[in-house]
């Protein structure tokens, strides 16, 4: 698919324009790309059957956009980008992939200084250039410095949002192949890392020949490393390594376990081997006389180890195997347990559908309920909310509510926690909703005693209900910001407030090792995809997935309750 290819063209436009100091089409561009990178539907099939006209209806996208993404389909290029990077000195708009740095600072930084790339960058860096230059300082030096390196790691690594839908298209590919018996995603994708390094599958097949000349010519490589009989490795186009493996049936339970869990879950279950005299490889699990006593299946593996099947997301030494051990291992969340989404935006604030068609799409999926968390009026970028409008939307909910049976939509805001802690919504407002949920917009860079104290003082709000994205994160972009997170699960407990599990593919905020101590501390959690068009409502696989690597069960998620139990947790549903 395009789609990527195409969202990341629009936004180097965008930033582009940026630095031409355009008005107003940035927006759009960043809008279209936002669109694109997270349509599930090809866009060329989309114009194929369709047309320009198609393109046209699609949220986002104008005649114009179109006009440009058919020039792409059509040709490989936009003629507009070529013109725009003639203008602008070369290399300086990949500056604005760091975090910390906008149109008017890569300017600055090259007119001044003569930085154009980001080892440039470094080298100032060292030598502590920008702090000295006019509005920059010694502050915004280190934050740069932070911002390389989060471009780093986002070079290496892959958002498993984006990495999934890949790997699973190239499985069912092979899956086609009527030679082909078992096939597995393996690796940190199959532990549902946030973020993937490369892409593992194992097959178990008759005929490997006919596998490995499918892997190795699917459209959407790049380059092919490596050939073999039984392993090959590709570079799939945008620069992903992809490396498949055919073994023996009696081999695979062994290969899938050895190639799922992180090297310390590995290690720890050769050690439990070892202690009963027996010896664990990616081949099988042998006696000291060399027969092998297990690997066709996973379960027969830990079965023969004395331990119960460990779910792959669980499988990284954070304490399962002695859980294992004990008999204690959670009963995961499911990935059909949940009810509803409870964090959906619409055209109200800064999303691509309606109320109505928001909800005809969670209906869909068998949802019971939704909650519209559009965003309040002090977020201007996201044409937040203001008061007058929010009870507008809170009408129009109850209208539409009465069209729909055994289906729910909640009156929800996402309100602004504003820099002392108090809201941009009086109480009297939060009263009428049927979810209150806060989250922090501004001031990421706070120290770790303001944040802290300025969340805390939100959740101090009786009428306050959930606590959205808690540490601001995004992944490959910009770090949570400093917090103790102690003292919020602290007050999170004793006010009996909720946290949320972001299940936006560049958030899944909270982190697995936070929902684990969340857990710890009775803490109830909400699944919320963060919405801004119809499209998004799939991130919800993602969430259910960071709450399993969280130790999550049903109990611990409060969109597993149905309709009627939900007003048990949100007791202004009963009013």
């Amino acid at each position: 698919m395009k789609n990527q290819e195409i969202a990341q063209i629009f936004y180097e436009i965008a930033d582009l324009l940026e630095m031409k100091k355009v008005q107003w089409k940035p927006q759009a561009y960043r809008r279209a790309a936002k669109f694109l990178e997270t349509l599930s539907k090809d866009i060329e099939e989309i114009y194929k059957k369709g047309g320009i006209k198609a393109l046209e209806d699609l949220p986002a996208i104008g005649e114009g956009l179109a006009k440009k993404i058919i020039q792409y389909i059509e040709t490989g290029k936009i003629n507009e980008l070529e013109k725009l990077r003639k203008s602008i000195p070369e290399g300086v708009h990949k500056l604005m992939e760091i975090e910390s740095i906008g149109p008017k600072k890569a300017m600055l930084l090259y007119k001044k200084l003569k930085i154009k790339n980001v080892k440039d960058l470094e080298q100032a860096i060292k030598k502590h250039k920008i702090k000295r230059l006019s509005n920059f300082g010694e502050k915004t030096e280190e934050n740069i410095a932070q911002g390389i390196e989060m471009f780093k790691k986002g070079k290496e690594r892959t958002l498993l949002g984006d990495m999934l839908p890949i790997a699973e298209s190239i499985v069912n590919e092979i899956k086609k192949l009527k030679v082909v018996d078992k096939i597995s995603l393996a690796g940190s994708l199959r532990r549902m890392n946030e973020t993937i390094g490369d892409i593992d599958i194992l097959v178990t097949s008759s005929n490997p020949r006919i596998v490995m000349d499918k892997f190795t010519t699917l459209p959407q490589i790049s380059k092919v490393l490596a050939k073999g009989d039984t392993k090959s490795m590709i570079i799939l186009k945008p620069n992903i390594q992809a490396d498949i493996r055919v073994l023996a049936k009696d081999e695979f339970g062994s290969a899938l376990q050895y190639f799922t869990g992180n090297k310390e879950h590995n290690i720890k279950t050769r050690e439990i081997a070892i202690k009963k005299e027996l010896k664990l490889s990616e081949y099988g699990l042998f006696k000291k006389s060399g027969q092998r006593i297990a690997g066709r299946t996973e379960e027969e593996i830990y079965k023969k180890l004395g331990l119960p099947y460990i779910e792959p997301e669980l499988r990284e030494n954070h304490g399962e195997l002695e859980a294992a051990k004990r008999g204690k291992l959670p009963k995961l969340i499911d990935y059909n347990d949940v009810k509803g989404d409870l964090h959906i935006h619409t055209k109200y604030s800064d999303g691509d559908n309606t109320l109505e068609e928001m909800a005809k799409a969670a209906m869909a999926l068998g949802y019971e309920y939704i909650c519209i968390t559009d965003h309040g009026s002090k977020i201007l970028v996201a044409n937040g909310l203001n008061e007058e409008k929010l009870l507008k939307q809170i009408e129009e909910i109850k209208k539409l509510n009465k069209k729909f049976k055994g289906f729910k939509i909640l009156s929800g805001c996402e309100v602004d926690i504003l820099s002392d802690g108090s809201l941009n919504f009086s109480d009297e407002i939060l009263k009428k909703l049927d979810i209150a949920n806060v989250a922090v917009h501004s001031g990421f860079k706070s120290s770790e005693s303001v944040m802290t104290n300025r969340i805390i003082k939100a959740l101090e709000n009786p009428y306050v209900d959930i606590l959205l994205h808690p540490t601001g994160r995004l992944l490959n972009k910009r770090p949570p910001y400093k917090l103790d997170m102690e003292q919020i699960f602290d007050v999170a407990q004793e006010k009996k407030k909720i946290l949320e599990i972001n299940c936006f593919k560049s958030r899944l905020d909270l982190k697995d090792i936070y929902i684990k101590s969340a857990i710890e501390h009775n803490i109830k959690l909400s699944l919320g995809t963060d919405s801004h068009n119809i499209d998004h409502l799939k991130f919800m696989r993602l969430g259910i997935a960071q709450a399993r690597r969280g130790w999550a069960e049903k109990k611990d998620i409060v969109n597993t309750l149905n309709l009627k139990q939900l007003p048990k947790v949100f007791r202004k549903m009963k009013e």
